[in-house]
């Protein structure tokens, strides 16, 4: 992993990490919510592609929130 991609999960792990108290479904959205208000396409995209090849280190919730992200978009 990359240095750059090391950054964007643990980020993205930072915010699953905010949204754990949360109930399971409410995390999700609020994750999915926040890379899409906060993060550029390009973070998006460069977490997503790492998802799609096994999401190594992401936190579940995040995963998910990118997985329905793909299915939105």
């Amino acid at each position: 992993m990359t240095e750059k991609l090391d950054k964007l999960v643990r980020m993205a792990n930072q915010i699953a990490d905010f949204f754990r108290p949360y109930p399971e479904e409410k995390a999700i959205v609020g994750v999915q919510e926040h890379l899409r208000a906060f993060w550029t396409s390009r973070m998006r995209n460069e977490l997503a592609a790492h998802a799609a090849a096994g999401g190594a280190g992401l936190d579940p919730k995040v995963l998910e929130a990118l997985r329905r992200e793909q299915a939105v978009g």
